[in-house]
């Protein structure tokens, strides 16, 4: 099963893949009728929707890092930690320069 398994780099490619999913099921709830360029341009126009976003984003990893840490897979949750320190840091960048 796939939340046994142990490995750093495991961890990095969830913490990566993770946030996207969380985006596009964000994207699908909220922004039913739009394309992905049509819902970036109406988040250009609206920056709140940026911080929505990233939360909703950020909340995937969130979810797959407590399940990792209760299961004593910590070389995963670290991979995703750090993944989401990143991604974090990225996307504020973004939102403010």
């Amino acid at each position: 099963m796939i939340f046994k398994k142990d490995n750093f780099v495991f961890g990095l490619a969830l913490g990566l893949i993770a946030p996207m999913i969380g985006f596009l099921v964000y994207k699908l709830i909220k922004f039913r009728g739009l394309s992905i360029s049509e819902m970036f341009q109406w988040m250009k126009f609206n920056p709140n929707l940026i911080t929505v976003s990233i939360s909703v984003s950020l909340l995937a990893n969130a979810i797959l890092f407590t399940i990792y840490i209760n299961g004593y897979r910590d070389k995963t949750a670290k991979g995703i930690f750090i993944m989401t320190i990143i991604y974090a840091i990225i996307a504020l960048a973004f939102k403010y320069w």
